[in-house]
């Protein structure tokens, strides 16, 4: 009777994945409320806001876990695990599409000149959304989980498949990049 009442909820996620393994519909149930938000949240920013695309990238990344739950790899967190799969998937895609061109738009934006009265958080956020369009999947990947899904430099170390004194480095030429591109919305100190 246990079996029937079992609270998946206060599982890990691990844990589920092996449940998962062995053919357990309601631990695929409990990852999916977990991660189907964040994850499509993940896509679509890295799909330059391409909902429906972020949709079906999800679903595929759900339906690689049903299928082969058997590959997660146990020496490492789920988290990192399916981030590393996530990524992927958007590499891949980056590499199947000519995602500049398809933003050839956003770099007008680099040819105009602003105000500095007209700043505003909405126009710092569609250049830096032109900025990011601009960069190859590596770099954007790189922002994206450290600036948006907020992970360590260990997690992301572990899903970019490279030594954290690699990451920080990346890291640091990243932002001095974005900070010159963006400087212009830098506030004046008084």
């Amino acid at each position: 009777m246990s079996l029937f009442n079992k609270n998946y909820s206060k599982l890990s996620d691990e844990e589920l994945m092996s449940l998962l393994a062995k053919g357990g519909q309601p631990a695929f149930d409990e990852l999916y409320k977990r991660y189907a938000k964040p994850m499509l949240n993940f896509f679509f920013r890295l799909l330059n806001n391409d909902r429906e695309r972020a949709e079906d990238m999800l679903q595929d990344l759900f339906m690689k876990i049903i299928e082969h739950p058997e590959s997660f790899d146990r020496t490492r967190t789920f988290k990192t695990w399916f981030y590393t799969l996530a990524g992927n998937m958007v590499k891949n895609e980056y590499r199947s599409r000519n995602i500049r061109n398809e933003h050839a738009q956003l770099q007008i934006l680099d040819s105009i000149t602003y105000n500095t009265e007209t700043h505003d958080k909405s126009l710092f956020q569609q250049k830096l959304n032109a900025e990011l369009s601009n960069l190859d999947a590596d770099s954007r990947l790189l922002f994206e989980l450290r600036f948006t899904e907020e992970m360590s430099v260990r997690q992301i170390a572990e899903i970019m498949d490279c030594a954290e004194g690699t990451v920080k480095s990346r890291l640091f030429y990243l932002t001095k990049l974005l900070a010159k591109k963006l400087k212009i919305y830098k506030p004046e100190l008084n």
